[in-house]
């Protein structure tokens, strides 16, 4: 990474079952450079993806995908040493207890945050 351009080139999955929310993340990670992986609007793809894909630099993970927790792919994630990212409408508060010192974007968010948090997540 470089100073000026952070996150250009890396790999980001994207988890989010909202199509407006992720066609907004996937805008705002391109304009930053970035290759997305998804998005994955379901637990089940997003465990797939989590499992397969080679080459992730990180995970932008909506907590809440149609009702079903989405820490599965988290611990997947973990496991892996994938490093991720929780955007929640809900608060960190609302977290697992597992995952309470997870980095943690609320919505609505902005693309300074999302970028503000994925470069502390890589360091």
């Amino acid at each position: 990474m470089t100073l000026d351009e952070p996150l250009k080139g890396l790999r980001l999955l994207v988890v989010e079952d909202e199509a407006m929310v992720a066609m907004m993340l996937e805008d705002m990670l391109g304009d930053l450079g970035c290759e997305v992986v998804g998005p994955a609007g379901s637990v089940a793809r997003a465990q797939e993806l989590a499992q397969g894909e080679s080459g992730l630099a990180a995970a932008i993970l909506d907590v809440n995908l149609g009702g079903l927790p989405i820490y599965p792919v988290a611990e997947t994630l973990k496991a892996r040493g994938v490093p991720f990212v929780f955007i929640t409408g809900y608060g960190a508060a609302d977290l697992d207890d597992r995952f309470a010192d997870a980095p943690t974007v609320q919505k609505p968010f902005s693309m300074p945050a999302l970028r503000d948090t994925l470069v502390k997540v890589l360091a």
